[in-house]
């Protein structure tokens, strides 16, 4: 009888009988090649009284015969395994990543195609019918006229999350790079530790310096103790300043020290200045990534440099003007370089009177301040008045998020 459908769970545990109705032993597996679209079936993995044995798939015909599967092996003959991937061990009952839906479910069973061409994934059910088709009752309820939901998740949406096959990593995670960084998080934390460090390995620096900013202090911190110190310090490299000594907050202090150790200079003494400050203070929570222009600057020299730092300055509401010895003298909002020609001088637009906070005033403070003008971001100056940082409101609302209570 021909098919063009069958789920693994109906093919699993089946004898393997040579032509001459002689038993070889019983279907264990299927591995496929997962460098077709849908991976493609390519090997059998019998279990046998001499051991497990590797079959292509090709030696094997499967037929039908009412609710019967008849699987018979014309040549035995060991294939190598190479890279392919195990349905059973690696799919089926694991912790899968739906793409689409962003979130993880779990693989009750996997549908496969037959073709020409030969037998291929099609799609993964995460409903309640595969897990009554594994078990045997799925179709004795359906004649009883009970409804059994059924939930097929096509192949193309689906990640799947492997604890040590890591060969597969660049292929089967490249569609979690277009997620929201906080998509990812909640995907990672809803794994083990060690399944979401493989998953947060896979991404590349700069992707994982957005997840690890969206991650809980404690899966951050079981994060950072997994992966190498390598890894994570070129992570908390791609990090603002401020937002990696909120990272390292989180760790002891020898574990924070040797991150530090391991970082380029420049972006270690940064975060190490952020971290002197106690929790209370504005210079805890200030980026140190903003955008400062001496006087004499033109608009279209203000817009060039900010075309310049488009990668390094995540947040420009605002153009800080600066003296010759850096100190604060006037801000310039976006909405005014737009509206202004090109060659107009920043000295003539700037606004003189800026409003900002000194790095030892109060979080309290700077909170009452923001909101009473209004601001996007608040400069932060040091006693002599020279520029060393902004808080934006992003960066209040983090704070108030992660610590989860009222500054007084």
């Amino acid at each position: 009888m021909q098919f063009s459908s069958v789920y693994l769970s109906r093919l699993l545990g089946n004898k393997i009988y040579t032509p001459n109705k002689e038993v070889i032993g019983i279907l264990n597996d299927l591995a496929v090649d997962i460098n077709f679209k849908n991976p493609k079936v390519t090997i059998a993995v019998i279990k046998t009284k001499e051991g497990i044995k590797f079959i292509d798939i090709d030696n094997i015909n499967i037929s039908k015969e009412k609710e019967q599967y008849d699987l018979i092996c014309n040549k035995v003959q060991d294939k190598d395994l190479g890279n392919c991937m195990l349905l059973k061990k690696y799919v089926l009952d694991k912790q899968i990543i739906d793409v689409n839906g962003r979130k993880v479910v779990r693989a009750n069973d996997v549908r496969l195609v037959i073709l020409s061409s030969g037998m291929f994934i099609a799609a993964v059910d995460i409903g309640m019918e595969g897990i009554l088709r594994r078990i045997g009752i799925a179709k004795p309820l359906k004649r009883l006229g009970l409804k059994v939901s059924s939930k097929l998740m096509l192949w193309d949406d689906v990640q799947t999350a492997f604890a040590s096959k890591d060969i597969l990593l660049s292929k089967t995670y490249n569609k979690l790079h277009t997620l929201h960084p906080s998509d990812l998080a909640d995907i990672i934390e809803d794994f083990d530790a060690n399944t979401g460090a493989i998953i947060f390995s896979s991404l590349d620096n700069a992707k994982a310096a957005d997840v690890l900013e969206e991650l809980d202090e404690d899966v951050q911190v079981s994060l950072l103790r997994i992966l190498s110190t390598d890894k994570v310090a070129d992570i908390l490299e791609e990090m603002p300043a401020d937002e990696a000594a909120d990272v390292l907050d989180g760790l002891n202090e020898d574990k924070a020290e040797e991150l530090l150790n391991n970082m380029e200079k420049e972006a270690s003494d940064e975060i190490r200045e952020l971290m002197e400050y106690e929790e209370h203070l504005v210079g805890s929570i200030m980026n140190t990534d903003f955008i400062s222009c001496p006087t004499n600057y033109t608009v279209a020299d203000v817009i060039n440099d900010i075309r310049k730092a488009e990668e390094e300055v995540e947040q420009i509401y605002y153009v800080y003007v600066v003296s010759d010895t850096h100190k604060l003298i006037g801000v310039v909002s976006l909405r005014e370089l737009i509206v202004s020609t090109p060659d107009k001088k920043l000295e003539d637009i700037m606004a003189k009177e800026v409003i900002y906070m000194q790095d030892n005033d109060k979080i309290s403070d700077l909170v009452k301040a923001i909101s009473k003008y209004n601001l996007f971001a608040m400069p932060v100056a040091d006693e002599q008045m020279e520029l060393i940082g902004i808080v934006s409101m992003n960066d209040i609302i983090y704070e108030f998020t992660k610590h989860n209570k009222k500054y007084r």
